[in-house]
């Protein structure tokens, strides 16, 4: 079939009705999980008793807005967890993350990454190169990591760290970050939940679930996590919130985080809306489907581009923990060609040309392309990835499957029109 609104060659159209055929299983698999989440959410709204006047601003204080309560147990019935803290002044996931470590932690405590180094972002919020000022270990919270081994969580090694000194909490990065690890299923989180509670029952589980949620049936909470962070410009607002992030888990460490996020004794019972809550609202009910979208659409970039012969992770029929779908494009010429094919499907901003740029937080050059409706929503079609080895690119959302399948065809028709891809 020929497109009529894009020009996208006749071979690269058969190669991508052939990756479709290949990925079907997959693809069934996705939209099995997507109408089980919907299910999920569904029930929670109704459970909750959500309703039009629970939509309604509330402002200064906050207090006693109805429409956050009940969103907060809705947001905790799904994530099937204890609590729930949801707003929109979460900045980002970053700062989601960093509410719940600071929350959590004190002068004094010790805590460990299970997956080796975290993402970017948090390197100057825990202090791990320096002691960044206002960072954790500027406040006396010692850090440790424990290496991954080929790409996998060591459990062994990890419960010997814990065998050997009082640990406060075990930090897990769900997603796999800039880097070609694995993403952890559900399945992983409990294993590696299980071992730790083992050695130290009283160790704190905290996941950072970002791009995670409702890639499966179950959540974290659900199989021994005690806490799990996100964004709602990912995966849990549906491609509707405008801004915000969430932390649920065990009611006293969720407490102790929105002591953190508002003052202590207030916590959760303060926050005023400000008009956002028909969007946090809608964003979650949407979520499931958009999250389907997503994983669709990871599924068909992986079966196409290793058509090409470019290493995917993860494989087109693998089993999938997130909506991150790398490819390893081998230079920086077929990186920058990639985002830019990527730019030019976007509803937004697609003249745009993306270019590298020295993006805070992180140590190199990164590269992105997002023509999104909201600034930096990665469940929107995006791309990005740091210049340098090994040149993967991370891709990541697409609002409908339909037009984030043009997005992937256009990547690849720009890397064919730049004689990189033959």
């Amino acid at each position: 079939m020929k497109s009529e609104f894009f020009d996208i060659s006749q071979d690269l159209l058969l190669k991508a009705d052939e990756a479709m055929k290949e990925v079907g299983e997959a693809l069934e698999r996705a939209e099995d999980i997507a109408r089980y989440n919907t299910e999920k959410v569904l029930s929670a709204f109704i459970k909750n008793h959500a309703s039009e006047s629970k939509l309604a601003a509330s402002t200064g204080y906050g207090y006693g807005d109805a429409g956050r309560e009940t969103l907060e147990a809705i947001w905790a019935d799904v994530m099937g967890a204890e609590d729930s803290i949801i707003r929109h002044n979460f900045m980002s996931g970053t700062h989601a993350i960093c509410i719940a470590l600071f929350g959590i932690l004190r002068p004094g405590d010790s805590f460990i990454s299970a997956t080796g180094r975290p993402y970017d972002t948090l390197v100057d919020v825990i202090g791990i190169d320096k002691q960044t000022d206002g960072s954790l270990k500027d406040f006396g919270v010692e850090y440790r990591e424990c290496p991954l081994k080929e790409g996998r969580v060591d459990i062994t090694r990890l419960c010997e760290m814990l065998k050997k000194k009082s640990t406060k909490m075990v930090y897990i990065q769900r997603s796999r970050g800039y880097s070609l690890r694995p993403s952890l299923t559900v399945e992983d989180i409990e294993e590696i939940a299980v071992a730790v509670k083992k050695v130290q029952p009283d160790v704190i589980v905290a996941v950072d679930n970002c791009y995670g949620e409702f890639t499966q049936k179950k959540e974290p909470t659900e199989v021994g996590a005690d806490l799990i962070i996100g964004s709602l410009i990912k995966n849990a607002g549906g491609g509707i919130a405008p801004t915000g992030g969430y932390i649920a888990g065990k009611r006293d460490l969720v407490e102790k985080c929105a002591n953190r996020l508002t003052t202590p004794s207030t916590g959760k019972e303060i926050g005023s809306t400000l008009g956002h809550s028909r969007e946090l609202y809608m964003g979650v009910f949407n979520a499931p489907h958009v999250t389907g979208e997503a994983l669709k659409t990871a599924i068909f970039a992986s079966a196409l581009f290793s058509k090409f012969g470019y290493e995917v992770t993860p494989q087109p029929n693998e089993d999938r923990g997130d909506i991150i779908q790398a490819i390893c494009l081998k230079n920086s010429e077929s990186l920058i060609a990639f985002c830019e094919g990527i730019q030019a499907g976007a509803p937004m901003d697609s003249f745009v040309r993306p270019e590298p740029w020295d993006m805070p937080g992180y140590d190199s050059k990164v590269i992105m392309a997002a023509g999104a409706f909201t600034q930096g929503a990665s469940v929107e079609l995006s791309a990005d990835a740091p210049l340098r080895e090994p040149f993967a690119v991370w891709l990541q959302g697409g609002l409908t499957f339909d037009s984030a399948r043009i997005g992937i065809l256009l990547a690849a028709q720009q890397m064919i029109d730049k004689k990189i891809l033959g």
